[in-house]
């Protein structure tokens, strides 16, 4: 027996709610979302889990970001406002975030435990968060504690 992912059972059920509402934005944003989550399903050899279905829509969210700070710079601001806006949509679908907190708290414990470098650091606080933080926002909070120790 399989198990379908409850988060791709969501995005479909909205997906098809966006095209019977005909809202073009959303069924667009979403069509493309499950053609990329098609895509890592071929990709693996079992059924999409949440975590999968996660990751894909992360880097989706991620691809917008980067997309609309790219229209900013270049002086699209409609452009960067629609991609900031499908990337409001797709976040819905992401977990809550993780407080920075709690990722500088899982920092300080991994450099009680001796890991002083940012390697090793990384190594051991990332798979804490994996899938519930950005890596960036780690990296960002381990340089700070790692500053901080040096001084």
């Amino acid at each position: 027996m399989t198990t379908v992912s409850t988060l791709l059972q969501r995005v479909q059920a909205d997906a098809l709610a966006a095209r019977k509402a005909q809202d073009k934005l959303r069924s667009l944003v979403l069509g493309t979302l499950l053609s990329e989550l098609k895509n890592r399903e071929l990709e693996l050899p079992q059924p999409l889990v949440d975590a999968d279905v996660i990751e894909v829509v992360r880097k989706a969210v991620k691809r917008r970001r980067e997309a609309a700070e790219a229209f900013t710079r270049g002086a699209r601001p409609e452009l960067a406002a629609r991609e900031a806006e499908e990337g409001q949509m797709l976040e819905a679908y992401l977990p809550a975030a993780v407080a920075p907190e709690e990722i500088r708290a899982a920092v300080r414990a991994a450099m009680a435990d001796g890991a002083t470098t940012m390697g090793a650091l990384m190594g051991r606080v990332s798979p804490q968060f994996k899938g519930r933080a950005d890596g960036s926002q780690v990296s960002a909070i381990v340089r700070e504690e790692l500053a901080r120790a040096a001084t």
